[in-house]
């Protein structure tokens, strides 16, 4: 048996963002983590293209896919896990403290008595430390936050899915600045994630692909050796000042204020109103113009 899952990668050049298949070879069960549901918001429409490659991927490869894990609520890319698991039978999954984020973005968006935010939008929701299996290999659970107040990443044998904690070595880190985030609590993620094996495969959220192909993938290794925000190990203050100076010259993601409504229902647009439509509401003046 073997303790390495397979691991596919999936781009989408539109937001940026990296969704991943992995597997155990031995049984040919795997998971599916942080799928894309493609929206355009000049024209509102949805479309499911990289959705569909996952699915094609893990039918032509013969995996059964036993979870669909995000790893926080996304503000740059819709989730596809209920197309996903409508069409796979899989569970979803994600950290427990996604209830701090619904109670948060609830409030933002007024939602009021329309939406329940008790998690129950999910088929699990995961604590620190909790260890699941697939196929033969174990996942356990690391509370990651800092970009978010819910974020988690996924370990894997060798393999770690580290969402939006670093981005690849010549980028540095992610942000830490939307409504939740902190500096200080990424600052304190990054080192439980940097203490695990040197050879450790870390899988990024998102790569803008900086003058080169787009990379999923750094060790460990790599990253405490050339990571343009760690590789000087900065001391907690030192990390916060670089983080927050670079986090207040960026602007907001373009699809957050509609992204967050989709995502903190699991996956799912609003209901239909009276004629049938699902609409996405936008919070005036709630953010400042960057």
């Amino acid at each position: 048996m073997t303790h390495s899952p397979v691991v596919a990668s999936f781009w989408d050049a539109q937001t940026g963002s990296w969704q991943y298949v992995f597997h155990d070879p031995d049984t040919m069960r795997g998971a599916i983590v942080d799928p894309v549901w493609n929206f355009d918001p000049l024209s509102g429409a949805t479309a499911t293209r990289d959705a569909q490659k996952i699915l094609d991927y893990v039918r032509q490869a013969g995996i059964t896919v036993d979870w669909i894990l995000d790893t926080h609520p996304h503000a740059d890319h819709f989730s596809a896990a209920v197309w996903l698991k409508d069409r796979l039978g899989a569970k979803t999954g994600i950290g427990e403290h996604v209830l701090k984020v619904q109670a948060l973005w609830k409030d933002i968006y007024d939602l009021g008595d329309e939406f329940t935010a008790d998690g129950h939008q999910w088929d699990r929701l995961f604590r620190d430390g909790e260890t699941f299996i697939v196929g033969s290999l174990p996942v356990k659970v690391m509370f990651s936050p800092g970009h978010t107040m819910a974020s988690v990443t996924y370990i894997v044998g060798d393999a770690a899915f580290v969402h939006d904690t670093l981005m690849m070595p010549d980028s540095g880190t992610s942000r830490a600045d939307f409504p939740g985030g902190s500096s200080a609590a990424l600052y304190d993620s990054l080192q439980r994630i940097l203490a695990l094996p040197p050879e450790t495969r870390l899988y990024v959220g998102h790569d803008y692909a900086p003058g080169r192909p787009a990379a999923s993938m750094a060790t460990v290794a790599q990253h405490r050796a050339t990571n343009i925000h760690l590789a000087d190990d900065p001391d907690q203050a030192t990390f916060q000042a670089r983080r927050d100076a670079r986090d207040a010259t960026l602007a907001l993601p373009k699809l957050m204020l509609a992204a967050l409504q989709v995502n903190i229902r699991g996956g799912r647009a609003p209901d239909p109103e009276g004629n049938g439509r699902r609409y996405l509401k936008v919070p005036m003046d709630y953010f400042e113009e960057r």
